[in-house]
């Protein structure tokens, strides 16, 4: 069993962005040609903040081979017609020192950008780290990505380092890395103290 499928969280779940309700539910390995056709809409700079480029199918064939090992969990959101129009991931190494920590990504279809998308995926990610037993998410993206990262920062997200050029572009340009940080217990405790822990429910 997946480290995803482990969880008590459930799904599918239906949830609302921009007025238009989608469902949320854990990616399988029969989603790969969805989720490649997702990451084909991505603007090349948009995956920068990856550590390896989800383009290639080997890549994306080491993605679902994570999923089986457990060494992810990954949800995606589907529209109506079946279309992946947003995807998550929290890589986890339970052999680290660093096994307390998530490093979270989230993918977002262009077109489905504004409408609240990326903020609801963070949140059931943070749902998942707390039944993942993980203290700390970290997240990291180039420094010009500042919608998005005006986004993790609404939620709480601190930045902790900037990495000075650590990513190179296909072009050949570097890029700054910077990596924000959240406490996940905050979370909850934050959602009880006003009354908003459903949205960690189940």
């Amino acid at each position: 069993m997946s480290k995803q499928e482990s969880t008590g969280r459930r799904y599918p779940r239906q949830v609302v962005c921009g007025g238009v309700q989608l469902e949320v539910a854990p990616l399988r390995t029969t989603d790969r040609e969805a989720l490649a056709a997702l990451v084909a809409t991505l603007p090349a700079h948009d995956l920068l903040f990856l550590r390896r480029d989800i383009s290639h199918p080997k890549v994306l064939d080491a993605w679902m081979l994570a999923i089986e090992t457990g060494e992810l969990a990954s949800l995606v959101a589907r529209a109506e017609d079946g279309t992946l129009v947003g995807c998550t991931a929290i890589f986890t190494d339970p052999l680290s020192w660093s096994r307390h920590v998530g490093e979270l990504r989230v993918l977002t279809s262009p077109e489905w950008r504004g409408r609240g998308l990326g903020r609801v995926l963070i949140q059931e990610c943070f749902a998942q780290a707390l039944e993942l037993e993980l203290t700390r998410l970290v997240a990291q993206m180039t420094t010009d990505q500042r919608a998005a990262i005006a986004v993790f920062e609404d939620l709480g997200f601190k930045a902790e380092a900037l990495l000075a050029g650590h990513v190179i572009d296909r072009e050949g340009r570097p890029h700054d890395l910077v990596l924000l940080a959240h406490d996940v217990r905050a979370v909850a405790a934050r959602n009880v103290l006003y009354g908003m822990s459903e949205a960690l429910g189940g």
